[in-house]
């Protein structure tokens, strides 16, 4: 229910960033995507197009990706790119809190101490997501030397990030509750009007 009404009224934010979209980068509006969904079985995320069509590559995105458009670093910085996964909470296939939906190529690399977290119902906001929304706490640190080479950022992510993630979700996956719940999507509410 919650879902269906955020959907009706936020219909005019993804109607006007769907002609920005398609008048400042060719390609389609929606991006489409496999993740990981309840019990680990695959479900294709929706998403407003954020990068340059075809610009696929490595899972994770870093702070000044070249693929990302102009359009799109705005989508990212306000998280309205994600209002289409609403449709995806509709269909049941996620909910409105819970851990990232992550992709199927890093799910099977995952920590072992980790892969609980992919039993769950993947969420549109989570308490990891709001927290670890600076981009620099999900990027590998830069080389000290500037001959070393860097660290390959989806291994970082794996070994540095996901393990924070887990733990900051830990909480509520363990003991969800309606108040729980609640907070953190006034937390959400906060975050959106006031971004970083």
């Amino acid at each position: 229910m919650v879902a269906a009404v955020a959907l009706v009224l936020s219909a005019p934010v993804v109607v006007a960033a769907a002609v920005a979209i398609r008048t400042t980068s060719p390609g389609p509006v929606l991006f489409r995507q496999e993740r990981v969904g309840a019990g680990g079985r695959p479900f294709t995320i929706l998403k407003l197009r954020t990068m340059t069509s075809g610009g696929e590559g490595l899972d994770i995105t870093m702070g000044r990706d070249p693929r990302v458009t102009r359009v799109g670093a705005l989508l990212r910085r306000t998280s309205l790119d994600e209002l289409p996964q609403l449709l995806n909470v509709l269909r049941g296939e996620m909910t409105l809190v819970g851990p990232r939906p992550e992709t199927v190529a890093l799910a099977r690399r995952y920590p072992s101490g980790c892969r609980w977290v992919l039993e769950a119902t993947p969420g549109l906001t989570g308490p990891a997501q709001i927290r670890m929304r600076d981009s620099r706490v999900l990027e590998p640190p830069l080389a000290a030397v500037s001959s070393a080479p860097a660290p390959d950022p989806e291994t970082w992510y794996l070994e540095h990030v996901v393990p924070r993630r887990v733990d900051l979700d830990a909480g509520y996956l363990c003991a969800p509750s309606l108040s729980r719940t609640v907070a953190v999507l006034l937390e959400t509410a906060v975050y959106l009007l006031h971004p970083q």
